[in-house]
């Protein structure tokens, strides 16, 4: 028979071993959120579910069931497969606990496939996240890189958290460049996505002195940034980048890719267009229309992002940022990791 656990019990088994989540809801339940880093073997795909469901509407449960244990028989051998092929420890789950995960677990306790089923499921997951986020605390060092659009902030943190370096990427989590344009290319995610994998993320991070974040805005996309790393935000090492306006255009051309989606930078570019000078709003736009991306990109720094930034970033609670002026992004990421061993050696008196 399956063992039924908490998700506190989970989270204390996950400390221990490695344990497989698989998600047995639906694909689009699963695209919506999911447990970061769960499998989604599904009971029923979306239009089993949406037909099980008008069954149990317009006729009742016991037809509903019915119906769910005639398409579950139908795909059983392919399903126990599934489950077969994963080593080790599993466990299963649904929205609520309910019916498809212990007919899951039922299922394959039946075959031999021991599983635990993770009782309350998603929405049980959720409620966890959401008590995480609302009392947590950051007790390491921040340092927080500030700078105008196009400085490499994202690729500096990206590398440094290939490297090992305790990042927590803000954007990368919202999988949102944090502009008008930002989610184009991008698979944005929504508020409890966002979440989940924030509060995944901080528990890898936790024991680390420090941590390295974006300067973002309270909201990136659709998502909003907890007040807890808001609050991080203002009172961190603020770390200023500068780059050349070259080098700024080239880090946008390769981070954003416009030939490749030409129509949703140009749809985008319709929202803003109307605060920016008329004249020069036009030219932007030709250049645009015209594949002249580099030029147009250029444009809109001058006249929008720079002079916007500027308007509202003037005030670091950090009287004094530490300021990284370089030619290239590669040598961002050097002085930022210089910054970092200097300000450590400081905290220890080595």
């Amino acid at each position: 028979m399956f063992q039924d656990i908490s998700v506190n019990e989970l989270l204390e088994l996950q400390n221990k071993k490695k344990m497989t989540l698989i998600d047995v809801r639906s694909p689009s339940e699963y695209r919506d959120s999911t447990i970061p880093g769960s499998l989604n073997i599904p009971v029923f795909n979306d239009e089993e579910r949406a037909e099980i469901g008008t069954i149990y509407k317009q006729v009742g449960v016991d037809a509903a069931k019915e119906r769910g244990l005639a398409i579950m028989s139908a795909k059983l051998p392919a399903f126990v497969k599934q489950f077969k092929e994963i080593d080790g420890d599993k466990a299963v789950y649904c929205w609520r606990g309910g019916m498809r995960s212990r007919t899951a677990a039922t299922v394959l306790s039946l075959m031999d496939i021991h599983v635990s089923r993770i009782t309350g499921g998603i929405k049980a997951y959720r409620k966890y996240v959401l008590d995480t986020l609302e009392h947590k605390t950051l007790e390491a060092e921040a340092f927080v890189l500030h700078g105008l659009t196009g400085t490499g902030k994202t690729a500096v943190l990206r590398q440094l958290q290939q490297e090992g370096y305790p990042v927590v990427d803000l954007e990368g989590l919202a999988g949102h460049r944090g502009s008008i344009f930002g989610h184009i290319g991008l698979q944005a995610s929504n508020q409890k996505t966002f979440d989940s994998e924030l509060v995944e993320r901080l528990k890898q991070v936790e024991s680390a002195p420090y941590v390295l974040f974006e300067a973002e805005s309270k909201r990136i996309g659709k998502i909003v940034v907890p007040d807890f790393l808001m609050e991080k935000k203002e009172s961190g090492v603020a770390i200023v980048l500068e780059l050349p306006m070259e080098e700024r255009v080239r880090q946008i051309m390769e981070d954003y890719n416009p030939a490749a989606y030409k129509e949703q930078y140009l749809a985008a570019f319709q929202l803003i267009k109307n605060r920016i000078h008329t004249p020069v709003a036009a030219e932007i736009g030709r250049s645009l229309e015209e594949g002249r991306f580099a030029q147009g990109i250029r444009m809109l720094l001058e006249h929008y992002y720079d002079p916007k930034y500027n308007h509202t970033s003037s005030q670091y609670e950090d009287a004094s940022p530490i300021v990284v002026s370089v030619d290239k992004v590669v040598e961002a990421v050097k002085a930022v990791k210089e910054i970092l061993r200097n300000q450590m050696l400081q905290k220890t008196g080595t």
